[in-house]
């Protein structure tokens, strides 16, 4: 136990201690939380087909309400950073959850295609809010030398959440209606608000940051090591010498944080852009190719599915062998390979095999940007980074689920849009590796504990 009035470092006490089971149990939550996350963001991409039938539309007319949810993403990302930063990370948390959740209730009373798309831009806004919370509540709550691992694994459950919603589609859209996947998609985050009210905690740092009292602070950190401190201890963090900042979003664009900050968004916008245009329309394409409904479904999960095995491989690798290279090497190979899923669209076999192979690297190089973000940024803007990052690039998450409809509207077939996919993707690798060159001297991935 630290001495009576001894200052506690919160980032040495976390690093220098097992992962405790509290820890376990906050990583649990933040990962139950983007696992709905990520099945509400997915749900769109496999309902479209059977709207196309239920509501005799084309299918370049989904464009529109497959881009929405992906706006509302991005608008949420950016406004919750501020907030998280400035009201905590399990406030914004809490409310984010229970918005998406309400949002996809509403979506499945929807009568027509203007009604969807309002009400999937209202669920976007909550799903978006959603991860850069749960990205920086959960970064703080590691040791440094498994961060990345960590990170990235409560990232995965926004991949086995996408993939849930297409073996999801496939089994209940045929017997209960496209509006089954909307209504499993509200109810679940409505409950699990009420379990994150009860059991989570707010960031220990950023109670420290806030001079948000001594005692809930001291009460954290019991439960991660019982009667190792005591509630009249002072507590600081490596970085609070920094103070306060008054504009946060600008902090992450001046000094030496500006490159990387920039080579983030970069990154992230460019790997959305390829991923959310196979997300979003590989189940209508497949359609388009003679595939049924529960194929396409299906074949569309193995890509996520695959993302997640491949996170926690990258998380592995950027642990042990370096951040950077670790996630410019998995975009290049999942480049690759949906250039090469492009070719077997003739065979089911063919093509499963590699979009599950393609998902394995570039989804979870997409996943592992969160953790590289979340070790980039200090505590005071640690949630404004990770949170820009996400609301920038999910930009390309909009210009993915939106030019897919144009594209077939130019008479592209799977083959061709698949495979300019390996453009975006090798950008994306290109501004990692820049901004790994860049901060190579600095160990920028390390930059948390260091003054902006």
């Amino acid at each position: 136990m630290a001495g009576r009035g001894e200052v506690v470092d919160v980032h040495a006490f976390i690093n220098a201690r097992a992962f405790s089971p509290y820890q376990w149990l906050i990583l649990a939550l933040c990962f139950l939380t983007v696992f709905i996350d990520g099945f509400d963001n997915a749900a769109m991409g496999y309902v479209a087909p059977a709207l196309v039938e239920d509501w005799g539309i084309k299918r370049a007319d989904l464009a529109p309400i497959l881009s929405a949810a992906p706006f509302g993403l991005a608008i949420g990302a950016l406004l919750a950073g501020p907030f998280a930063d400035r009201l905590g990370r399990k406030t914004v948390l809490i409310a984010s959850t229970i918005l998406f959740g309400l949002g996809s209730l509403v979506s499945a009373h929807a009568a027509n295609v203007e009604q969807l798309l309002i009400m999937r831009l209202f669920t976007g806004l909550g799903i978006g809010a959603v991860m850069p919370a749960a990205t920086t509540l959960m970064s703080e709550y590691v040791p440094e030398r498994r961060r990345s691992l960590l990170v990235v694994t409560m990232f995965c459950g926004f991949t086995l959440g996408a993939s849930g919603g297409g073996f999801a589609a496939a089994l209940l859209i045929q017997d209960y209606g496209w509006r089954s996947i909307f209504q499993l998609g509200g109810v679940a985050p409505l409950l699990l608000a009420g379990l994150l009210a009860l059991f989570l905690p707010e960031s220990a740092r950023f109670l420290v940051v806030r001079e948000r009292g001594g005692s809930k602070i001291a009460a954290i950190l019991n439960r991660i090591m019982s009667g190792s401190v005591s509630a009249d201890q002072s507590f600081t963090v490596p970085e609070q010498v920094v103070g306060k900042p008054k504009n946060p979003i600008a902090t992450i664009l001046k000094g030496r944080l500006l490159i990387g900050t920039l080579m983030l968004w970069i990154a992230y916008f460019m790997g959305l852009v390829g991923i959310l245009v196979l997300q979003s329309w590989m189940p209508t394409l497949m359609g388009a190719e003679g595939y049924d409904q529960k194929t396409g479904a299906n074949v569309t999960a193995l890509f996520q599915l695959g993302g997640t095995g491949g996170a926690l491989l990258v998380g592995y690798c950027m642990d042990r062998f370096g951040a950077h290279r670790s996630i410019t090497v998995a975009y290049v190979l999942g480049g690759l390979l949906i250039f090469g899923m492009a070719q077997t669209f003739h065979s089911v076999t063919l093509i499963a095999v590699t979009v599950l192979l393609a998902g394995f690297f570039s989804s979870g190089a997409q996943t592992s940007l969160s953790a590289l973000a979340a070790n980039f940024y200090p505590t005071q803007v640690r949630g404004t980074g990770v949170s820009w990052m996400l609301g920038v690039g999910r930009w390309g998450a909009v210009l993915g689920a939106f030019i897919g409809g144009p594209m077939l509207k130019l008479g592209w077939d799977a083959q061709l849009i698949f495979s300019t996919l390996l453009i975006p993707l090798a950008l994306a690798a290109g501004a990692v590796a820049i901004k790994g060159s860049a901060y190579k001297a600095a160990k920028a991935t390390h930059l948390a504990d260091a003054a902006p």
